[in-house]
C-alpha cells in the first residue's frame, strides 16, 4: 500500500504540470541547460492575458501567472494579447570579476524571446518578454519596442504576478516600510506575508529554496513583492510624487525579475544569477578600485561618546584623525573613515540636509594637513557625502564634491541618505521646487547611478547607506563596492534596537544574496552604548568577516578597544576582502552559515562564520584544498561553555592543526556564536 501511495503521488505531481500549461495558451517551453527548470509562457485561453508558469523536476513552482502593466494614461496592457512570433538563444561563457566572491563566473542559459501584439480595439500595442533560464534560476524582464501606437509608458504599476504552488517558510521584511531595509527579519507561512521587499527566501516543505529579486535596476522604480491571496503574489513599484512610478522613452527594458531555485540553501548562496543578468563592465580599466580594509572615526559618533556636529565632543577633528590613520598604519588597514568632518552637522540636519557642504570642512579639521599626514602613512582617507536625504543639495555639488575628494587622495567615499521612507528630498521642475520621493522609487535609482558615474569620472568608488537595493549593477559598475541596505552593526550599539541572535546567520540567506553588505564588524569589546552588550561571541566578531562578504571591510570598534585584543586584531589585519573562490560549507536559513574562502593574492584559505541563537555543532570537509598538500589551521572558536546571553560571551578558544584535502571538522557554534580559520599552506 506504501508503494502504492508514493507511486499515486508521483503521478500526480507529473501530471500537475501538463494540467497547468492546458490554461496557457500559445505555449512556449525553455528549459535550463539540464532541463531541471521549465518556464512556459504565452496567454491565458480566455481574455488573452499574457501568462506563464515554471515547473522544477516534474513539480509545479509556479502556477500561470499574468503579466502586463497597468498606464496612467491609456487602457491597462494586460489583456488583448496574441503571440505574433517568438526566438530562441542560449549562452555559455565565463567572464572575470575584478574584483569579488570568487573570481570567475560562469553565465550558463537557454533563452526565449516572446513577441505579444494587443488586440486593435485595445490599442495595437506591441511588448515583448526575454525569458533566460539557468540551471539554478530565471529571469524574465519586458521589452517594449518603439512603436506608432505608443511613445512613452507612464506606469501606473506592473502586473507581473508569481503564484507560489507548494507550502513553505519565508524570511523577509516589509517593504514600504518608514525604517527602508533596516528591519528585523520575519520568519512565516509563505501565505503569511503581506508586502516584502526583495530579496525575499522561501523553503518549500520539500527542501527547495527559491528567493525573489530583480536584476540590472537601472532608471525604474524598485519593486515589492505584494501577496494578493493565499500564496499568490505580484509586483508592486515603489511609489513617484509625479503619478506615474515609472516614466520611460520607448524603446525600453525593465528590469529583470529573477527567482533563484535551489535543492539547498548552498545552492541559493553560491548562485551568481543577478550578476549574469546585468551587462558586463563599462568603465574599462577599472585596476584603480581597489578592495581593502579600513578603521574609523565613526563609533564614536554612533554609540554617542562623540558628535558629528562640532563642539567640546566633536569626533572629527584633526588631531584625533592624525591618530587613527597612525592606527592603521600600525595594523595594516588601508583606511580610515571620517564622519562629521564637513560643514552642515551643526544645523537639523536629519532628513533635511540643506547645510550640507561637501567641499567644506568644520573648523576643527584641517582636511588638507589629514590629506597629506595619511598620504606619508601610505593610508587612505575614505570619504564621507551624508545628504540628509537632499538629493537636491547633493546633485547641485557632486562633481565639485568628487573632484576635490580625488585631490586629496580619496578613493573610497560612502554616501549617507538618512531619512524616512518616502523623505528623499528631489529638485522640482522650477527653481527653488523640490519633490518628495522614495529612497527605491526611479528618481532615487537614476539618483544612485548618477553618483556612481560621476565618482568613476574621477576613479572614486563608492559605498552608499540607506541606498537602493543592489541588483547586480557592480558587474556594470565595478566602483560600485558595497553598499548597507540591511539592518548593519551601529543598532547594536543603541541597546533596545539590538540586532538579535540570528539575525546575521538570517542576512546571509536574505540580503546578502542582493550583493555586499557594508555591514561594520569587528566590535570586540561586545558592548554598544553605555556598555550594553551585543548579541554576539568574541569569535562571532571574527566569523562575521567571512559571512558578510564586502570588498571593503571595517573594523567598527574604538582603537583602543581593539588593541585589548591583539590575537583577534592581527587576524581581522589579515583577513582578505578579495577573494578567487568562495564556497557554503553548511548552513541553514536563520540558524548557522560556514563558509570556505580563497584569499585573491595568495594559496591561503580562510574558513569560518557565524551561528544563531541556539547551539550547533556542524561538521564539514575539507574538500575544497588542493591534493598532497598540508596546512596549518590557525583557528579561533567559541570557548567552553561560551553564550552571547552573559559575560561568557568573551569566552574564546584558539587552536593549530594540521589539516589535508578530505579532512573533516567538528565546530561548536555557542548561542550567538561563531568561528574563523586561516589555512596556510605548510612548508
Amino acid at each position: 500500500m506504501r508503494l502504492l501511495s508514493i507511486l499515486g503521488a508521483l503521478a500526480a505531481t507529473l501530471l500537475a504540470v501538463p494540467a497547468a500549461a492546458q490554461q496557457i495558451a500559445s505555449a512556449s517551453t525553455v528549459a535550463s541547460p539540464d532541463g531541471h527548470l521549465v518556464l512556459t509562457i504565452g496567454t491565458n485561453s480566455g481574455e488573452g492575458h499574457p501568462t506563464w508558469s515554471l515547473s522544477r523536476k516534474g513539480q509545479l513552482l509556479i502556477s500561470p501567472s499574468r503579466l502586463g502593466f497597468l498606464l496612467t494614461d491609456g487602457l491597462a496592457m494586460d489583456r488583448g494579447f496574441t503571440v505574433v512570433g517568438s526566438e530562441t538563444g542560449k549562452g555559455d561563457n565565463t567572464w572575470e570579476l575584478p574584483w569579488g566572491e570568487r573570481r570567475y563566473v560562469r553565465d550558463h542559459y537557454n533563452e526565449l524571446l516572446i513577441r505579444y501584439r494587443q488586440a486593435d480595439d485595445r490599442g495595437g500595442r506591441l511588448m515583448n518578454v526575454r525569458v533566460r533560464v539557468f540551471n539554478d534560476g530565471i529571469g524574465f524582464r519586458y521589452e517594449v519596442p518603439e512603436q506608432p501606437a505608443l511613445k512613452q509608458m507612464n506606469i501606473a504599476d506592473e502586473l507581473t504576478q508569481f503564484n507560489i504552488a507548494p507550502k513553505g517558510t519565508a524570511w523577509w521584511i516589509p517593504g514600504g516600510d518608514w525604517n527602508r531595509y533596516e528591519q528585523i527579519y520575519q520568519k512565516t507561512p509563505i501565505d503569511a506575508v503581506s508586502i516584502a521587499h526583495t530579496p525575499i527566501t522561501m523553503r518549500l516543505e520539500d527542501g527547495t529554496h527559491l528567493a525573489f529579486h530583480e536584476a540590472a535596476l537601472v532608471d525604474y522604480a524598485g519593486y515589492w513583492l505584494r501577496r494578493a491571496s493565499g500564496q499568490n503574489f505580484r509586483t508592486h513599484l515603489s511609489p513617484s510624487s509625479r503619478g506615474p512610478r515609472v516614466t520611460r522613452a520607448l524603446p525600453m527594458n525593465t528590469p529583470w525579475r529573477t527567482i533563484r531555485v535551489t535543492d539547498d540553501a548552498r545552492g541559493l548562496v553560491e548562485s551568481d544569477l543577478e550578476l549574469n543578468l546585468n551587462e558586463p563592465n563599462k568603465l574599462g580599466d577599472v585596476s584603480w578600485v581597489q578592495p581593502g580594509r579600513y578603521v574609523g572615526i565613526w563609533w564614536g559618533m554612533i554609540s554617542g561618546r562623540w558628535t558629528w556636529a562640532t563642539g567640546p565632543n566633536h569626533g572629527a577633528t584633526t588631531e584625533r584623525t592624525k591618530a587613527t590613520i597612525d592606527f592603521a598604519k600600525k595594523h595594516n588597514f588601508r583606511g580610515v573613515l571620517v564622519e562629521g568632518w564637513n560643514e552642515g552637522w551643526n544645523a537639523d540636519w536629519f532628513s533635511r540636509g540643506f547645510e550640507f557642504s561637501f567641499t567644506k570642512a568644520a573648523p576643527d579639521f584641517d582636511r588638507k594637513e589629514v590629506a597629506d599626514y595619511a598620504r606619508k602613512k601610505g593610508v587612505r582617507i575614505v570619504g564621507h557625502h551624508e545628504t540628509g536625504g537632499n538629493i537636491d543639495v547633493y546633485e547641485r555639488q557632486l562633481d565639485d564634491a568628487f573632484r576635490t575628494d580625488a585631490a586629496l587622495g580619496i578613493d573610497w567615499v560612502k554616501t549617507g541618505y538618512v531619512a524616512d521612507a518616502g523623505g528623499i528630498i528631489a529638485p522640482g521642475d522650477k527653481p527653488g521646487e523640490v519633490r518628495m520621493e522614495w529612497h527605491d522609487g526611479q528618481r532615487q535609482v537614476q539618483h544612485h547611478l548618477k553618483v556612481v558615474e560621476t565618482a568613476a569620472k574621477y576613479k572614486v568608488s563608492v559605498n552608499p547607506h540607506e541606498p537602493v537595493k543592489d541588483t547586480g549593477l557592480r558587474r556594470t559598475y565595478p566602483n560600485w563596492v558595497a553598499r548597507e541596505g540591511a539592518r548593519g552593526m551601529e543598532y547594536n550599539a543603541w541597546g533596545a534596537f539590538a540586532n538579535p541572535p540570528e539575525h546575521e546567520a538570517t542576512l546571509v540567506y536574505t540580503r546578502m544574496l542582493s550583493g555586499p553588505m557594508d555591514f561594520t564588524p569587528g566590535v570586540l569589546s561586545l558592548k554598544g552604548a553605555e556598555g550594553v552588550p551585543l548579541a554576539s561571541t568574541l569569535a562571532k566578531q571574527l566569523g562575521l568577516y567571512l559571512a558578510i562578504y564586502s570588498p571593503i571591510q571595517m573594523a567598527a570598534d574604538f582603537p583602543e578597544e581593539l588593541e585589548k585584543h591583539p590575537r583577534e586584531l592581527a587576524f581581522i589585519s589579515q583577513v582578505p576582502t578579495d577573494w578567487s573562490d568562495s564556497r557554503l560549507l553548511a548552513g541553514s536559513v536563520g540558524e548557522y552559515a560556514i563558509f570556505a574562502r580563497k584569499d585573491r593574492r595568495s594559496e591561503d584559505w580562510y574558513v569560518g562564520g557565524v551561528g544563531g541563537a541556539e547551539e550547533h555543532t556542524v561538521t564539514f570537509t575539507f574538500d575544497f584544498l588542493d591534493p598532497g598538500k598540508t596546512y596549518i589551521a590557525t583557528i579561533f572558536k567559541d570557548g567552553p561553555g561560551a553564550t552571547y546571553k552573559t559575560d561568557a560571551r568573551h569566552n574564546i578558544a584558539y587552536e593549530t592543526r594540521k589539516v589535508k584535502k578530505g579532512d573533516t571538522m567538528t565546530l561548536w557554534l555557542a548561542p550567538g556564536g561563531g568561528a574563523a580559520m586561516r589555512l596556510q599552506p605548510g612548508k
